[in-house]
């Protein structure tokens, strides 16, 4: 061993479902790796939402975890879609979900994708270019259009505003431009980027967006929807904003900022309403010393299931346990934990603390992975991606994706 050994004692985080802790995981009898989401939690995050923001209807961001479970859990309970592509659309569709209902908020789409999706009764659309406004008002005519507006996004771990959004002094114009083309003004959105860590980033886009409203009534547009958009974190390993202090900060933006209430408010959560809820277990497949770093090689990576931990220089650290006996009261070293490929930027994770006696065959559970892995997933190199798991809900044992009961188990009942 390379490192000295620590005696820190670790422990479970706080977000961690009690469903999904390692004492229920140890039951599942299939190999490795699974991702296994927990229902229930999905639908605390969803009531815990809309408890914060009273009056917000939650569009779920289906991008980050389009599970036909989850889609059917959502509707179930109330939430709406925001949807990025015509598939998307086609999802919910098989889902029963009517396209009258769904926001379509990619602010650059293929045309003919908007056509298919108006002509299946999709009617409202994003844009955020005189470009896109001929395009919808050509194969959606007379739609209705909901300007993506760029805002500071610099607080957040995935800003977007580079790719997309107008500035604040070409909306009047847009939506004025919008309305000749016979295409009806109707709302305005941003994102202040995905896994923002400062609730204020919404207060500041709301004001931005009610000098827009008060532009835009010298016009005679009275707009009808505020998307308050995505960005709503998840909790990893470091502290975010809770929802309760987004609530906090966006309700008395929205009675002090804007000139008016549409009406209809709207968000678009989506990592925090499924992050959370989801556990991935991995197998480790083989232990190596590498100069002076301890390595652990596992059967999933960046490629088939945990994209995300090489997309930020810095990298981006989950919760972790493991199978081992005693994990939290035993020593541990810090390991370099890569995937199971043939390419060396599968590594995923740095300095990681897991207990010494780590060895092959033993689980890692890797927390806080139910949005923006398997729908990142492909089988890069023969290795698939993690198998879809569901628990809670409907039924309690766990059972795959396709409605078979896995083979498993629940405490007890081995």
């Amino acid at each position: 061993m390379t490192a000295a050994l620590t005696g820190t004692r670790s422990q479970l985080p706080d977000q961690w479902p009690a469903a999904l802790s390692p004492d229920c995981l140890e039951v599942i009898d299939m190999p490795t790796p699974y991702l296994v989401t927990d229902l229930d939690t999905v639908v605390r995050r969803l009531e815990a939402f809309t408890a914060a923001l009273p009056g917000v209807l939650p569009f779920y961001a289906m991008k980050c975890n389009p599970a036909p479970e989850i889609l059917a859990t959502m509707r179930d309970h109330g939430a709406g879609f925001e949807i990025a592509s015509l598939g998307e659309l086609q999802m919910l569709q098989r889902q029963g979900v009517d396209p009258a209902g769904v926001l379509y908020s990619n602010p650059v789409k293929p045309p003919a994708h908007i056509a298919a999706a108006h002509a299946a009764g999709l009617w409202r659309f994003s844009f955020d270019s005189p470009n896109e406004l001929r395009k919808l008002a050509e194969h959606a005519p007379g739609s209705a259009v909901y300007l993506r507006l760029r805002v500071d996004d610099s607080a957040s771990s995935f800003p977007l505003s580079r790719k997309f959004g107008a500035e604040v002094h070409e909306a009047r114009d847009l939506l004025v431009l919008a309305r000749r083309l016979g295409l009806r003004p109707y709302g305005v959105t941003f994102h202040v980027g995905s896994q923002c860590g400062n609730a204020a980033a919404w207060r500041e886009a709301i004001g931005a967006v009610g000098q827009i409203m008060a532009d835009l009534l010298d016009e005679g547009i009275r707009l009808d929807l505020l998307d308050l958009g995505g960005g709503f974190p998840a909790r990893y390993t470091e502290d975010v904003p809770t929802i309760g202090e987004i609530g906090e900060m966006v309700l008395p933006a929205l009675d002090e900022l804007l000139p008016y209430r549409p009406g209809l408010l709207v968000a678009e959560p989506g990592r925090h309403l499924v992050a959370e809820a989801s556990v991935m277990a991995v197998s480790v497949i083989g232990r190596e010393v590498r100069g002076t770093e301890n390595w652990l090689f596992v059967d999933v990576g960046a490629y088939n299931g945990m994209m995300e931990t090489i997309q930020l220089p810095t990298g981006w650290d989950f919760p972790m346990w493991t199978s081992v006996a005693g994990h939290g009261e035993i020593a541990e070293l810090p390991f370099t934990i890569t995937g199971p490929s043939c390419d060396s930027s599968d590594t995923m994770f740095y300095g990681a603390l897991l207990p010494a006696g780590i060895d092959v065959g033993d689980i890692i559970y890797i927390g806080s992975t139910g949005a923006y892995t398997l729908s990142y997933a492909s089988a890069f190199n023969g290795f698939p991606p993690p198998t879809p798991l569901f628990v809670g809900g409907p039924a309690t044992l766990p059972r795959q994706t396709t409605g078979e009961p896995a083979r498993a188990g629940i405490p007890g009942e081995r």
